[in-house]
């Protein structure tokens, strides 16, 4: 039976020797058939990796966030049809965290493919480490409505479920979006409650810090925009 293995890439350039095991590169270079979300991108990874890959000898499908189940289930049926081993390739990160990966995953498991996910960086993860918040309830939004009021009334729920059930609530926001959304945040949370702002992370000019909502009014926020981050409300 076919294995789909889930394979992480890396969060910034040029750091795959310091956050990748040697297990990733090792199965990069032993596949043929890969599965990503980015073909660009999945194949500057590629041959960062294994450079030994011959890119035009490879099979690559897009399954990103706006693919058919029919196009999912495709992808599986080569997998058994040809009796072929594939890689799943997020654009960042860990495949299935936030990520159409997941939609694979679920259909391999559907169909008896066996699913083996490998160790790698996971900006969510990482940022939840570094946060000194809650690590044993969490819980992660995806993005916030773009429209002020509802985000603003989403932030609020947000805050009220962090502040009840001690859990910290993690989202993200498209990078040219991050200060209007600090912005946001500050205007619409109680000074008491604990903001992180995790940005880059990996990357020579990480950025991770974690204060109230009074501290980074008096401080001022980092201009982290266009920048990747993850943002994390607790107590």
């Amino acid at each position: 039976m076919p294995t789909l293995y889930l394979i992480p890439t890396v969060l910034a350039d040029d750091t795959a020797a310091q956050v990748l095991p040697p297990q990733v590169p090792a199965q990069v270079a032993a596949l043929r058939y890969f599965l990503v979300e980015n073909a660009r991108t999945a194949r500057r990874f590629i041959k960062q990796v294994a450079p030994a890959q011959v890119i035009e000898e490879l099979r690559l499908s897009i399954i990103d966030k706006d693919s058919t189940d029919a196009q999912v289930k495709a992808a599986l049926q080569v997998m058994l049809k040809d009796g072929l081993d594939a890689g799943v390739l997020s654009e960042a990160g860990c495949p299935g965290i936030a990520d159409p990966g997941a939609l694979l995953a679920r259909e391999a498991h559907r169909v008896g493919v066996r699913v083996v996910p490998l160790v790698g960086p996971s900006s969510l993860l990482l940022a939840l480490m570094g946060s000194g918040m809650n690590g044993q309830s969490f819980a992660f939004h995806g993005y916030l409505p773009i429209e002020r009021g509802k985000r603003t009334a989403a932030v609020k729920n947000l805050e009220r479920t962090a502040l009840s059930q001690h859990q910290t609530q993690l989202f993200i926001e498209t990078p040219y979006r991050n200060g209007q959304l600090l912005e946001d945040l500050l205007a619409a949370l109680q000074p008491n409650t604990r903001l992180c702002i995790a940005a880059n992370l990996t990357a020579p000019n990480e950025y991770l810090r974690t204060d109230t909502v009074a501290g980074w009014k008096k401080a001022g926020l980092p201009d982290i925009h266009k920048q990747p981050a993850v943002f994390l409300l607790g107590v």
